[in-house]
């Protein structure tokens, strides 16, 4: 398995990013503790985040983004990893749909995960070692106050918008229910306001992938010196099913045969799909640490919005003055369009001002990140009409 490595050096380039990222960081000490839904607090901490575009001179025009699972701050510039352009840089930019010629971008990486915020990868300062599993269990609120705290940091008391598909839809479906007035506007894609039982299966499948390779050490494989690659490999091929759509497999891959005109009759990759799975799984273990897998997939798990108001989802929004736009895909069976029809049912509730679209497409859950012109669209005319609302285009 290769190892993305500093050619100069040699050293790992995940984990170096890890622990001194190559972002902006905002540091928070013993005196500024985040307070957790576990019932403990995590200090000192940071947070790792990039900003693109200028905040204008009554800091109205912020618009936070938020990444999903295995994404990070980069969504508009190249990865420091990878090289790979930003994993938004078709939707922020100079005239793009989130433009960044009027509008001033903030995307962090969430604490738990592993480009900079504290996550298990982070050493802990009372032991010298890496957290591992020693960090407390986070979630999707979590993650939200602390980026809360990094808004008031930059000084920035109200978001314009909140956007983000996936886990970074539950994320500004969680800032609106805990900072209703912080947030104008709020663009939900490709998410849900808790997490499926089927979710947390496939979830629950690759974390015991990892767990199960010999090389896991119990979370501490970094003391060791080893990591879980084969395990986290599966993980992702597992998780990366869910991803795509059957229309999307079939038309891509059907059974067509990888380099070679006829069965092997052996257990290598005999039809491209295979090839294509091992390739994601392998590609991932490069930029990706483990434990931040089993942590992040913990906090969707725990994700549940009407959890703290009796299972009554309108209750959460209630008294909501967000304007919302929600985006579900036609193939997306990760996050199908009921998912948000019910988020939008609840909003309605509450005479709240929402709209929502669905794409139709065969992409599947993936069709957020990917060249989707319909979705483009949607996305242009929400923030062009909520920046019209807010007084902030003519």
């Amino acid at each position: 398995m290769s190892i993305i490595a500093d050619p100069v050096t040699g050293e790992n380039l995940g984990i170096r990013e890890a622990r001194q990222p190559s972002s902006k960081v905002a540091y928070f000490g013993e005196n500024e503790p985040l307070r957790l839904d576990a019932g403990r607090t995590l200090s000192p901490f940071h947070i790792a985040y990039e900003t693109y575009g200028e905040l204008n001179a009554d800091k109205s025009n912020a618009i936070y983004v938020c990444h999903a699972l295995t994404g990070d701050q980069y969504a508009a510039s190249p990865n420091p990893v990878t090289g790979k352009p930003g994993w938004w840089s078709t939707l922020i930019g100079p005239g793009k749909p989130i433009d960044t010629d009027r509008f001033f971008v903030v995307c962090s990486n969430v604490i738990g995960s592993c480009m900079g915020s504290t996550g298990p990868a982070s050493v802990d300062l009372s032991t010298g070692l890496p957290y591992a599993l020693d960090l407390p269990v986070l979630t999707i609120p979590d993650m939200v106050r602390a980026q809360a705290m990094l808004m008031d940091r930059l000084g920035i008391g109200q978001l314009f918008a909140v956007i983000g598909g996936s886990m970074g839809g539950m994320q500004c479906l969680q800032w609106t229910v805990a900072y209703p007035e912080r947030v104008f506007a709020a663009l939900p894609i490709a998410t849900g306001a808790r997490h499926s039982s089927q979710n947390i299966a496939f979830h629950e499948v690759g974390r015991q992938a990892v767990m199960a390779d010999p090389d896991w050490r119990g979370g501490h494989y970094l003391q060791y010196g080893t990591r879980p690659h084969k395990g986290l490999a599966v993980a992702r091929m597992a998780a990366h099913v869910t991803y795509l759509s059957e229309a999307a497999l079939h038309r891509k891959f059907g059974r067509n045969l990888q380099d070679r005109e006829k069965l092997g009759f052996g257990f290598e990759a005999d039809f491209q799909i295979e090839s294509y799975l091992r390739h994601q799984g392998m590609t991932f273990v490069d930029r990706f640490d483990a434990n931040a897998y089993l942590y992040l997939t913990r906090a969707m798990d725990y994700f549940d919005i009407a959890g703290e108001h009796g299972g009554k989802l309108a209750e959460a929004f209630r008294g909501a003055k967000t304007r919302f736009c929600l985006v579900s895909f036609s193939s997306d069976w990760l996050f199908p369009t009921s998912e948000s029809r019910s988020i939008v049912h609840a909003l309605n509730a509450n005479a709240a001002s929402v709209s929502f679209v669905e794409i139709e497409t065969d992409k599947g859950h993936d069709a957020f990140l990917l060249d989707e012109p319909e979705f483009t669209g949607a996305v242009q005319g929400f923030v062009s009409s909520a920046a019209k609302a807010r007084g902030l285009l003519p």
